[in-house]
């Protein structure tokens, strides 16, 4: 019986470092959530149950974001992270102090278009004590994502918001280059050119085919020589 269990861990350990790749490669978290993934090597009382739903969840949304049609002869992809979100829902249940979990939820929440209820689940991975389980580069990789949430639901309203998250993930993950494209853009609606310049540039720096970044950079005008 003990060696199932070992087996049915390692297996649950194997399909999340897959399934969680592939969620990274598509939000763009580039860490996200390799802290959380390490907590699976540390079995406890429900939290095996508690990974098993996140597991299926993140293989859900993944399903949903890879179909290319809704009604291609399976579930629809609405449904599918519909489901997801339900799975994320489980897994906190059994252990809402994990924040893996209200980020997976608020990621197909938002697949669905439902971008205030998946702020408040960015919101409630980044309130204590869940935000203790992410490392500070997925913390900031969180900040991101509740960046571009703000300026989803109201961009006019809620652009200081946005900013002071995406102040937050550079400071975190100083190599999030979408982030700095971010603030830049951030910076270039309050009128705050240099800093905007800056922003770009930085996000250019880092990678230099981001196409959001260059064309914010184009649109900046010249510097003046001797400042």
């Amino acid at each position: 019986m003990v060696g199932g269990l070992a087996m049915e861990s390692s297996s649950l350990w194997v399909q999340a470092l897959v399934l969680l790749f592939a969620l990274a490669t598509f939000l763009g978290l580039r860490s996200f959530p390799k802290h959380a993934l390490s907590r699976l090597r540390r079995p406890s009382h429900s939290s095996l149950q508690a990974r098993r739903h996140f597991v299926n969840g993140a293989q859900l949304l993944s399903r949903a974001r890879a179909s290319s049609n809704k009604n291609s002869g399976g579930r629809s992809t609405a449904a599918l992270a519909r489901s997801a979100c339900d799975e994320a829902d489980r897994a906190i249940a059994l252990d809402p102090r994990d924040a893996a979990p209200h980020i997976l939820k608020a990621l197909a929440l938002d697949f669905l278009g439902r971008r205030l209820p998946a702020l408040r689940s960015i919101d409630a991975a980044l309130s204590p004590p869940a935000a203790k389980s992410l490392a500070p580069r997925e913390r900031g990789d969180a900040h991101f994502k509740r960046a571009e949430l703000h300026l989803a639901v109201n961009r006019r309203r809620r652009l200081d918001q946005a900013l002071a998250d995406l102040l937050q993930a550079v400071r975190l993950n100083p190599e999030n280059a979408k982030a700095f494209s971010l603030l830049g853009e951030c910076y270039e609606e309050k009128g705050l050119q240099d800093e905007a310049r800056r922003a770009y540039e930085t996000a250019i720096g880092i990678d230099a085919s981001l196409v959001a970044a260059d064309e914010g950079l184009r649109r900046m005008p010249a510097a003046k020589m001797g400042s």
